[in-house]
This record gives C-alpha cells, sequence and structure tokens, in this order.
C-alpha cells in the first residue's frame, strides 16, 4: 500500500466515523491527480530512455491488478536513468552535474514522483509557479524537471555571481525569502558536503 493509498484511507475513515463526507486539501488532491495523469508519460520516458541499455522495466498488463490501479510508488530512478538525465541538463546549462545531482538527491532521494508538504514536485522539486515560468508542463516527467531546475540552479548561480551557498539557499528558501531559515542552512550545508565544498 503506498503512502498516498493510507492517507486517502485514513480520510476516509474519518469522515466515515464523524458522518461527513471527507475533504480533500485542494493542493494533495491537484498534486495526486497531476501524479495520475503523467505516470503514463513518465512511464514511457522512462522506457525510452533505457532501451538502448536493453533494461526491462514491466508495463501495467505485466502487474497485478492491484498493484496496476494504484498510484505509482516512488522508488528512487536507476543510475542508469538518472546519469544520462543529469549529464544532459548539465550540458544544456553549463554547471556541473555533480551539483544537479546533488540538489537532485537533497530534495527528492532521486524519487520523480516526490511531492513536498508545500507542494513542490518531482526530482528537483519545483513549485508549480516556478516549473511554469521554466516552461515544466509536466513537473513529474524526469527529463523535463531536471532540465528546468538545471536552468532554475544556472539562473541562481548567475544572480549570485557564481556562489553556490547563496544559489542554494534561494533555491530551497526561495529568491525573495529575507532571512535564511535553520532548515535551509541545513540544507545548504548538506549539499556542499556531498559536493566536498565547506561553507
Amino acid at each position: 500500500m503506498t503512502w498516498i493509498s493510507i492517507v486517502m484511507a485514513a480520510v476516509s475513515a474519518a469522515g466515515a466515523t464523524s458522518g461527513r463526507r471527507p475533504s480533500t486539501p485542494p493542493q494533495f488532491a491537484a498534486a495526486v491527480a497531476q501524479q495520475q495523469a503523467s505516470i503514463a508519460r513518465q512511464r514511457a520516458s522512462i522506457r525510452q530512455q533505457t532501451a538502448n541499455l536493453s533494461l526491462w522495466i514491466p508495463t501495467g498488463s505485466d502487474l497485478p491488478t492491484a498493484v496496476a490501479a494504484s498510484p505509482p510508488a516512488c522508488d528512487p530512478l536507476a543510475e542508469e536513468v538518472v546519469s544520462p538525465l543529469i549529464d544532459s541538463a548539465a550540458k544544456a546549462n553549463s554547471i556541473e552535474p555533480k551539483l544537479i545531482r546533488a540538489v537532485m538527491e537533497q530534495e527528492s532521494g532521486l524519487r520523480p514522483c516526490a511531492v513536498s508538504s508545500k507542494g513542490a514536485q518531482g526530482l528537483m522539486q519545483l513549485m508549480p509557479d516556478t516549473a511554469a515560468d521554466l516552461d515544466v508542463s509536466d513537473p513529474f516527467d524526469p527529463a523535463q524537471n531536471v532540465q528546468g531546475g538545471a536552468k532554475y540552479l544556472k539562473q541562481l548561480l548567475d544572480k549570485y555571481k557564481g556562489d553556490v551557498a547563496q544559489a542554494l539557499a534561494a533555491y530551497n528558501a526561495g529568491p525573495n525569502a529575507p532571512d535564511e531559515p535553520a532548515e535551509t542552512r541545513e540544507y545548504v550545508q548538506a549539499i556542499l558536503q556531498k559536493l566536498g565544498l565547506k561553507q
């Protein structure tokens, strides 16, 4: 049972005991609907990227009915899929592949279906407005999300004149955040540590 099914079951149970129909938070419902709508595109994209590597990925018809009908499990993408996405985005945006990887690991743990409590989505955890600004039409599509996240990182690196720590803080807290919360400082330090840099 996935985390989405568990949450939905709990919400349904709460509604049944109170005698009222449960309400689903609009942000959560929209994110779930968007995830489900992008499953087919995501699977097709991953299958296409792995076809040349002769990797086998089961189709929905290969899975038991209960599994095929449920929302996707957010397992981390395989290294064979992640590396080409990172390399392509790094080259297109002239930034270090290891920086993209470190951000992606910190943001989503390489899980393409990840959704944060604040509504950030996908591998690079793009907020819906940011994704729209970056022309990312499907934030759960791995290729689009990584390209969008890399483009955003490049914009922030340019804005802060190559200062990686400042760019990472803006990526996490937002470029207009007046202060750097403790959570953001920990986020920046964790990524700098992955990169072998000290703040």
